[in-house]
């Protein structure tokens, strides 16, 4: 037969025979062992997925995109969506970036040392409930050393600091801050906050010398609020905020350092079933609130159910809680800040479809006339308020001066 009409074949190749034992030559070396990627047990069964289920290149990508365009945006995401002004995402990012090293501040193990308050001369020790403390004096110090390094701030208003510091005639925005409110309430690991607002800078006062400047740029009223929010140190960071147009929570990812939106367009329900006060106080407060209290327990209100009693001593604590369930928070003495604690909280309360009071004017349209002026706080639902105001005497006059 010639070698032409044979069919042709490719050799197979066939690994080699072990060799007998009576061969000189030693046996080959057993192949390398491969490397094992340890995964957790998430990520095996993902790598089993891409492995089973092959697909295009271009579909990856678009799924991809659906994905990242499903997934809540981050603050500054957020922000550049609503078509923030870009002076104040650089602004917002500094506050929320002094706000996590705070967080972290308020949860490390020296954190029970620094909430104590400080010694006086001779050793004594400086009292009253609001003594300065190291930790409200370091949360001050990161937040005004991130104000300062934005670049877009004129003045900051502290509850520190006896007078508002000017940082720079360039800066476009004025910045009031309890830097950290409930400080007293570490040690026990009680939720504490950060509680904030912004201004535009008044620039038809840049001809007056700059203590004056820096003290009427603080004392503008609520109502020209250009955003304001609070971040809660609990067991999770919450840092809710408003630009005017809503509240939105957002929620500090520790994996990525990242705010998420987790509650976006909060709405405070139009009544709750929660009251927050120190009703130790109770024989303190005048006959409209005694009564008020006493009625909406026994269930004998507008509403018709009895209400329940929750009280933090913690005012961020206590504000956020009833964002969330609705209800009223109050203090009903002349205690609470106006400036950086009464007017943002009441912005809020206002954005999320709430009401802030002093029981009987709006808080927003007060206007302030010191840094530090003390005025009763109510917020809340917007039935439980005008219930509340309905009752008339509801300001506590009497303040003994309470240690606790």
């Amino acid at each position: 037969m010639p070698l032409s009409s044979l069919s042709l074949r490719p050799l197979r190749h066939h690994p080699p025979l072990p060799l007998p034992p009576t061969s000189n030559r030693p046996p080959p070396p057993p192949p390398p062992p491969q490397p094992r990627l340890l995964l957790p047990p998430l990520a095996r069964r993902a790598c089993r997925r891409r492995v089973l289920v092959s697909r295009p290149r271009a579909a990856a990508t678009d799924d991809m995109a659906a994905a990242a365009a499903a997934s809540p945006p981050t603050l500054l995401e957020h922000m550049g969506r609503a078509g923030a002004a870009a002076d104040l995402v650089v602004l917002v990012a500094h506050i929320q970036s002094a706000c996590k090293r705070i967080a972290a501040l308020v949860a490390s193990p020296g954190n029970a040392e620094l909430s104590r308050a400080q010694a006086g001369a001779g050793g004594a020790v400086v009292a009253g409930r609001d003594a300065p403390k190291p930790l409200d004096e370091l949360s001050n110090e990161i937040i005004l050393s991130s104000l300062q390094s934005s670049g877009k701030v004129a003045v900051l208003a502290s509850e520190e600091n006896d007078l508002p510091i000017w940082i720079s005639n360039d800066g476009p925005y004025v910045v009031v801050t309890d830097p950290l409110d409930g400080s007293r309430n570490i040690e026990v690991s009680i939720p504490t906050g950060t509680i904030f607002g912004i201004y535009n800078r008044l620039e038809e006062l840049d001809h007056l010398p700059v203590e004056e400047r820096a003290q009427l740029n603080s004392l503008q009223s609520g109502t020209r609020l250009v955003a304001a929010g609070y971040v809660l140190y609990s067991s999770a960071t919450i840092l809710c905020i408003s630009f005017g147009a809503g509240t939105h929570a957002f929620t500090l990812d520790w994996s990525t350092g990242e705010f998420i939106l987790t509650h976006p367009s909060i709405r405070i329900p139009p009544r709750g079933q929660i009251y927050s006060v120190n009703d130790a106080r109770y024989f303190d407060w005048p006959e409209g609130l005694r009564k008020y209290i006493d009625t909406i327990r026994q269930g004998k209100g507008q509403h018709p159910k009895k209400y329940s009693a929750r009280y933090v001593c913690s005012l961020v604590a206590d504000f956020h809680r009833t964002l969330i369930y609705g209800g009223v928070a109050m203090n009903p003495r002349d205690h609470l800040r106006l400036v950086y604690e009464a007017n943002p909280l009441s912005f809020l309360a206002e954005q999320a479809g709430g009401r802030g009071s002093d029981g009987k004017n709006r808080i927003l349209s007060i206007q302030p006339v010191k840094l530090h002026q003390r005025l009763p706080l109510f917020l809340g639902s917007m039935e439980d308020m005008l219930e509340l105001e309905s009752y008339g005497d509801v300001q506590q006059k009497v303040n003994p001066g309470y240690e606790v």
